[in-house]
């Protein structure tokens, strides 16, 4: 049947490549046979998106979901999605994030490429992340911003509206495509992933070499709606797929 497929990029996807044309070669049958949905959803600016593309043969998507989740592309567009853009906008005042954020010297700030309208991106070294990070959270919140911090890789921190993530954009496509939870499958990595498992009704697949803060997430969730694999990458996603009989 007919099934929406949401996967990270780096270290989810891309990865081995071997198993990548496998997949590829299955997905792209399933989407001529049923209309399945193919979507990426990225940490990855539109720049460094395209870069991929020129070093891995990937199928194009019918959505792609950029920046943790902050920008939506439908395929064949060269313009983000606007009513996305619309719901991200309520309650967002990126001028007061980024002045209170600069007040933090160990928060360096990402490149220009990796910045939109609703997302600030720093780069943030472990050994300060967990002492830091709480009281970012609170001086945000003494402005009565309603912001999301998220935190992966031990090295990427994003600030982003608290509606908006990856975990929303999931959600945002399943009402916008009226695609149930058990027809909607959500892969991933590391903990820009996290909230496409914590808050869209989805199968989740968690490929087998994932960071440790979605391995900690799992192991005190066990849930039957998500896999966690024994292979990595898109070895990790087929083996996933293959358990909920979603691909044979």
């Amino acid at each position: 049947m007919q099934f929406m497929f949401i996967t990270d990029l780096d270290n989810t996807l891309v990865g081995d490549e071997g198993a990548l044309a496998i997949l590829n070669q299955k997905l792209r049958q399933h989407r001529e046979e049923y209309g399945t949905i193919v979507v990426y959803s990225t940490g990855r600016s539109l720049t460094l998106y395209n870069e991929l593309l020129t070093e891995q043969e990937l199928l194009e998507p019918d959505y792609l979901v950029l920046s943790v989740g902050t920008v939506i592309y439908p395929r064949g567009s060269t313009q983000p999605d606007q009513s996305w853009n619309a719901y991200l906008s309520s309650g967002w005042n990126r001028d007061q994030v980024v002045a209170i954020a600069s007040q933090y010297h160990d928060l360096i700030l990402q490149p220009t490429s990796e910045q939109t309208d609703f997302k600030v991106s720093y780069f943030l070294k472990e050994t300060v992340a967990q002492e830091m990070i709480p009281s970012l959270e609170d001086a945000l919140a003494e402005k009565g911003l309603d912001v999301q911090i998220v935190y992966s890789s031990d090295k990427d921190l994003d600030i982003l509206p608290k509606q908006g993530n990856k975990g929303a954009a999931v959600s945002f496509l399943q009402k916008m495509l009226n695609m149930t939870g058990d027809r909607t499958v959500v892969c991933g990595d590391s903990g820009n992933d996290l909230s496409m498992f914590q808050q869209a009704t989805a199968k989740g697949i968690i490929v087998g070499n994932a960071k440790r803060e979605l391995r900690e997430w799992h192991a005190a969730q066990l849930s039957k709606d998500v896999y966690l694999a024994q292979a990595a990458c898109s070895g990790g996603i087929l083996e996933g797929l293959n358990h909920f009989g979603l691909l044979s």
